[in-house]
């Protein structure tokens, strides 16, 4: 635990300090507990600062406050990323009005930076779902990180899909990190938790009010390359994000949709805007430049692989072991595994249903 975290949760909690405010304070003083340690005079030549805001931070008393957050972020293995930590994420410091302070459960680490954002109804059709695995899963497989806001329907379906291809994932939330919200998703955050991050830029406690999901969104939007939108209506949160996108000069992608379907009317009207149609995978690499080898590349391969490995059941294993990207036929694998074909094949089956094969022709699989 750094010894300035006190300073920057305090800074958090100081009455009409901003996040805008908060940055420039920090550029003219380098350091969370200098800008509490300065001068009236000195802080009065920071741009934007008023004299009630001048006040607010000298007057601030809050310190008890400040520890009882200190302890619960310690109970609770919650790590804190200030601007000035190294591990900050540099795509969401470069954005305008980036958050002072990140709350992580989990990790952020540099491969991160190939992040995409898959967001979208809370109530999609069953081709918002499918579009949104096969996106999301094809991604990660590819090494893509899936960032998204941990909602019900799309954000939780692209996030779900992205850890079962063995996959990273970040979850950005619009309460503290101690709330599970929708509760049902309870199991996914501690699993996004071990193989990726949460991150909020709210306070433990704080509930998931109405006002703090525009705010998340422009994290989502920071934090990726470019923002896919699988399915929205006219007025949904997913427009927010990418509008956020447009705003920080990431790419923006849509699904289109049946135009009979109230949930197109969000992703049509932004390509009849300009965002870029996406059918497949494709699409979204060739427009973004970062990505343009991320196939050949074989990002996390291995890592993706040992990850399912480690989540089947015993037979799975000896199934999966012995499978490449090299089409394989049915009767070596019983030759190399010694499982006899009838269990073979609902071995093989459970594999393909949870997408982590695929079938051929002839009797043939491989891993997809």
């Amino acid at each position: 635990m750094r010894e300035d975290w006190k300073y920057w949760i305090a800074l958090g909690r100081v009455s009409g300090l901003g996040g805008i405010s908060i940055k420039n304070l920090f550029d003219k003083f380098q350091s969370a507990d200098a800008i509490f340690k300065a001068s009236k005079k000195e802080l009065t030549q920071v741009d934007g600062i008023s004299t009630k805001q001048i006040e607010s931070i000298q007057s601030f008393n809050d310190w008890g406050g400040v520890e009882k957050e200190l302890e619960k972020i310690e109970k609770r293995r919650i790590n804190l990323l200030p601007l000035d930590d190294s591990k900050y994420p540099a795509s969401l410091l470069q954005t305008y009005n980036s958050p002072p302070l990140l709350y992580v459960r989990g990790e952020m680490i540099p491969e991160d930076k190939n992040s995409i954002a898959i967001v979208g109804s809370r109530l999609p059709t069953s081709y918002g779902r499918k579009v949104t695995e096969s996106l999301s899963g094809e991604l990660a497989s590819m090494g893509v990180t899936i960032v998204s806001g941990m909602a019900r329907g799309v954000d939780s379906i692209a996030q779900s899909k992205a850890l079962k291809m063995g996959g990273r994932t970040i979850g950005v939330l619009g309460c503290g990190l101690d709330i599970y919200y929708p509760p049902e998703n309870d199991k996914l955050y501690d699993a996004v938790a071990q193989s990726g991050a949460l991150i909020s830029e709210f306070p433990l406690g704080m509930s998931p009010v109405s006002s703090n999901f525009p705010r998340r969104n422009r994290i989502i939007s920071g934090l990726s390359l470019g923002v896919v939108v699988v399915q929205a209506s006219e007025k949904s949160g997913s427009l927010i994000s990418a509008s956020f996108a447009l705003d920080q000069n990431k790419e923006v992608f849509a699904v289109p949709g049946n135009i009979d379907n109230k949930l197109s009317r969000g992703t049509n009207w932004l390509i009849k805007k300009g965002a870029k149609l996406v059918e497949t995978v494709d699409d979204i690499l060739c427009e973004v430049e970062a990505l343009r080898n991320v196939n050949s590349s074989g990002l996390f391969e291995e890592d993706r692989v040992q990850k399912i490995s480690d989540s089947l059941t015993k037979n799975q294993k000896e199934v999966f072991s012995v499978l490449t990207r090299e089409p394989l036929h049915i009767d070596e694998i019983i030759k190399l595994t010694g499982i006899e074909s009838s269990n073979l094949l609902s071995i093989l089956l459970s594999l393909e249903l949870d997408d982590y094969i695929a079938q051929l022709p002839g009797k043939h699989f491989q891993i997809k």
